[in-house]
């Protein structure tokens, strides 16, 4: 089975309404309860899916069968209570939750240095609710995100109605690469440039590290233009926890000039050390490592 992920997400429009219903009308935990019910047809029916998440847990976590099994279930649960999380949250139900910043000093001192930052981060966790720590604890702090422009077209309508984003500014990767001058001129305006190191496109040109004790293949844009830039670069996830509350990382990296294989070394180590402290918030659900038969 090939390792590259496509570029979309699983879901529907109708979903995602029933989801956004049941928190305007029921709350956030009548939400979670409705969790349950799709991951059954998941687990039955997404079989590429189940055989990433199967892999990740037994072959890189060393976990058995019964605990794999019952961590698959789990781990959807989570992801699809971060997605409650991000609607909630986007559409003025902030204060039903808590946030730790543990980095933030590090965020300040490189704004200090009027360059522009680079963050790197991974599908782990619930990285888009950086913004609204942004946002919040980061007064001088501009954003851009940069994303693929491969979600379905219909669930992104839909949801912008609910999405509040008007204070973070998205750079939409783009085949003819005009995406890269856009993300210069952002750094020129001390802007903080966000972005995940751990999918890559089909046809895309990739590097590869070890993650988890196995090689993988990673993206090149995020470490080539974290070793080339001279700007700060950071490592930052924001990880969810128990009781409505999130932990956003962040860690300065020393980045030696030119050399992205290292940046990406260090990349992984990271995203390793975070995983082994919320295993359950693995979302590439997909034969990342390119190893099941």
């Amino acid at each position: 089975m090939a390792a590259e992920w496509d570029g979309k997400s699983r879901g529907t429009v109708f979903g995602f309404k029933v989801f956004v219903f049941f928190i305007k009308n029921f709350g956030i935990r009548a939400a979670y309860t409705l969790m349950h019910l799709p991951i059954p047809y998941f687990c039955l029916f997404s079989r590429k899916n189940v055989r990433g998440l199967y892999y990740y847990f037994h072959k890189r976590r060393g976990y058995s069968w019964l605990k794999s099994s019952i961590s698959i279930y789990k781990s959807y649960y989570v992801f699809g209570q971060t997605l409650v999380d991000k609607v909630a949250i986007s559409s003025g139900l902030r204060k039903s939750y808590t946030f730790e910043f543990d980095g933030e000093e590090v965020l300040n001192e490189a704004l200090a240095q009027q360059q522009g930052g680079i963050l790197i981060s991974a599908h782990v966790g619930n990285f888009e609710l950086a913004q609204y720590f942004f946002a919040e604890r980061l007064t001088n702090a501009s954003v851009s995100i940069v994303i693929t422009d491969q979600e379905h077209q219909d669930i992104k309508e839909y949801l912008d109605q609910y999405l509040k984003r008007e204070r973070t500014h998205f750079i939409i990767i783009k085949e003819d690469l005009s995406h890269i001058f856009e993300i210069n001129a952002a750094l020129s305006e001390n802007r903080i440039i966000c972005i995940t190191g751990d999918r890559y496109l089909d046809g895309a040109k990739c590097m590869r590290s070890t993650l988890l004790g196995k090689e993988a293949k990673f993206p090149v844009g995020p470490f080539h233009l974290g070793a080339r830039l001279r700007v700060p670069v950071l490592f930052v996830y924001v990880m969810r926890e128990p009781k409505r509350h999130y932990h956003l990382y962040a860690r300065r990296v020393e980045v030696k000039p030119k050399d992205a294989q290292d940046l990406l070394n260090k990349y992984t180590d990271h995203v390793s050390r975070v995983l082994n402290k919320y295993p359950l918030q693995w979302f590439n659900f997909y034969d990342f490592w390119d190893d099941i038969d």
